[in-house]
Parts: C-alpha cells; sequence; structure tokens
C-alpha cells in the first residue's frame, strides 16, 4: 500500500507544481536571472507537438461540451466534462510553462541543470571536466534514465527522447531525483535547444579564480582544486 500513498503524494505535488509554474510564466518570474547567468532553453523539441495537443484540447472544449449537452439529459454531467476539459487544457499550459519558466542556467557559479520544477541542481565548475556538444536519440521518452557505461553512470535529462550536451565530471556527484533516491553520477547528458551556444557559454563561465579551465570536448586543464557541490 505504501505505492498508493507515494502516488498520491506524487499526484498532489504535481497539481502544485502546474500551478506554480503557471503563476511564474504569468509573472515572468522565470526570466529573472543573476548577473552573468545565461539561461538556455530546452523547450524546442516537444513545443510543435505539445503546441498543437494544447490547441486542439481548446478546440475540443466546446465540441464536447455540445455532444454532452444534446446526449446526456443530466445537467451536473455537462459541467463535470467541462471541468475536466479545462482543467486537462490548465495541465498542459502548466506543463509548457514549467519548460519555459525553469531553463538550464550557466554562470560564474557552475551548470544549474533543472527539467521544469522537478529537476533542479547545480554542478560547480570544479567538478567539470569537459562540456561538449552531442546529439543522442534515446529509446525510450522517460525524462530521467541512467545508464551504466563501463564504469561510469550517466544520468540522461531527456527531452523529446533527445539530449544534445555532455557534461563529463571529474568526480561523481550525488544528485537527488524526484522520487526521492539520491544517485552518484559520473556525467550527466542535457537537452539544451542550442547546444553550441551552450558549450561556449561553459567555456566562457568555467574559469573560476582556481585556475580550473572548462574544456569543450576533453580533458580540461587544472591548476587548483576546489571542493564541488550539487543541490536539489
Amino acid at each position: 500500500m505504501k505505492w498508493l500513498g507515494w502516488l498520491a503524494r506524487r499526484a498532489v505535488e504535481l497539481e502544485i507544481a502546474m500551478w506554480r509554474n503557471l503563476f511564474r510564466w504569468v509573472t515572468g518570474r522565470g526570466r529573472r536571472h543573476g548577473e552573468g547567468e545565461e539561461p538556455f532553453a530546452y523547450l524546442g523539441t516537444v513545443k510543435p507537438v505539445l503546441g498543437v495537443f494544447i490547441g486542439l484540447s481548446i478546440v475540443e472544449i466546446p465540441m464536447f461540451d455540445l455532444i454532452v449537452r444534446n446526449v446526456v439529459p443530466w445537467t451536473p454531467a455537462r459541467w463535470i466534462f467541462l471541468g475536466l476539459g479545462v482543467w486537462g487544457v490548465t495541465w498542459m499550459l502548466g506543463l509548457w510553462a514549467g519548460m519555459k519558466t525553469y531553463p538550464h542556467v550557466v554562470g560564474p557559479a557552475g551548470i544549474r541543470v533543472r527539467q521544469s520544477s522537478s529537476v533542479d541542481f547545480t554542478i560547480d565548475w570544479a567538478d567539470v571536466e569537459s562540456v561538449g556538444k552531442r546529439h543522442r536519440s534515446m529509446p525510450s521518452a522517460k525524462s530521467l534514465q541512467i545508464e551504466e557505461a563501463g564504469e561510469r553512470r550517466v544520468l540522461h535529462i531527456v527531452v523529446g527522447s533527445q539530449t544534445s550536451v555532455d557534461v563529463r565530471l571529474r568526480r561523481p556527484i550525488t544528485v537527488r531525483l524526484p522520487k526521492g533516491s539520491s544517485e552518484p553520477v559520473d556525467e550527466i547528458r542535457l537537452q539544451a535547444d542550442d547546444p553550441d551556444a551552450f558549450v561556449r557559454s561553459a567555456r566562457a563561465a568555467g574559469t573560476p579564480a582556481d585556475g580550473a579551465e572548462v574544456s569543450a570536448s576533453g580533458p580540461a586543464r587544472r591548476a587548483g582544486g576546489r571542493t564541488g557541490t550539487s543541490r536539489a
């Protein structure tokens, strides 16, 4: 029965997140970033499909309401189906808003990796070995996937069954995932709409005071070290 409690709790969390995402979108809070921070969107791969679903759902609401009103004599049924239709559109808008207002961020502190409001952690520059562009098509559309690549553990943060940026780490970091588990990983692969700009920004920002330098595609040069942190 524990899984029923987890599902109920997760459903409530997703519902709250949906409304929070819409609030951030409407108020423009997702566009506020600190000095030297550059946001990178990842909505592009699913934007056309999600836009079509939202458009069709909006059109379906009055059409379905007309059908129910003429077929089902029980008046409350019309309002129930109407409410479900509006809720469905609102939920999809919340999904859109979450990806829009929680971008990845490259800045002086490191790379802030996000996926809507469910994933949010920062990779310190001291932990980054290299950042490179590489488009990958994943066999599964599951948003979070962990792969064992030899002795390395790779976390794929997938959007539209794709990733486009590889972030190799000098040492494992522990990442807290939405299910509550904490996973040590050696590499993170994520999706960015403009991976070239992401890599350029990482190279420009990833030279901290200790002399570390982030490489675009290979081992980084490092003169000193500092303790890296991750947060979720």
